[in-house]
């Protein structure tokens, strides 16, 4: 093999109102804003380890694509931001203060095997899974 993957570098999400997904990437997730490229309509927010970008549809950037986002030609089912301490209740008590609701969490698989997650929806519909540590061997 020529390579070899070493880890999901960014995710870019084509936005419609940039204020209120900034809210909820920065103060609701808790990202932190890396850079802004405003000669492009480029905003990079730090995810652990990952970048998620977001680029306004109105911006230079968001013209070169495919006009507004809609929801029947996503073919980005969600993203998921593994997350330390997964505490249900406190993660749920934040959201609620917020103004945003959570789906019921279940046991998902991922990265780092089987481990509790939550569903929760940004402003503009997009889904993003919270996922915690993993849990001890479970048979899939």
């Amino acid at each position: 093999m020529a390579f070899t993957i070493l880890g999901l570098d960014h995710v870019l999400l084509r936005i419609e109102n940039k204020e209120t997904m900034l809210d909820f990437y920065l103060n609701v997730l808790g990202c932190t804003q890396e850079r802004q490229l405003d000669n492009l309509g480029l905003i990079q927010l730090r995810a652990g380890a990952s970048l998620i970008d977001l680029v306004p549809t109105t911006s230079p950037l968001g013209q070169n694509g495919r006009g507004v986002p809609l929801q029947q030609h996503a073919n980005l089912d969600h993203l998921c931001l593994r997350i330390e301490p997964f505490d249900e209740a406190a993660i749920r008590a934040h959201f609620a203060q917020h103004g945003y609701d959570i789906e019921a969490s279940a046991v998902r698989y991922g990265a780092d095997g089987f481990g509790p997650s939550i569903y929760v929806y940004d402003p503009e519909g997009n889904t993003v899974e919270l996922k915690g540590p993993p849990l001890a061997q479970q048979a899939e």
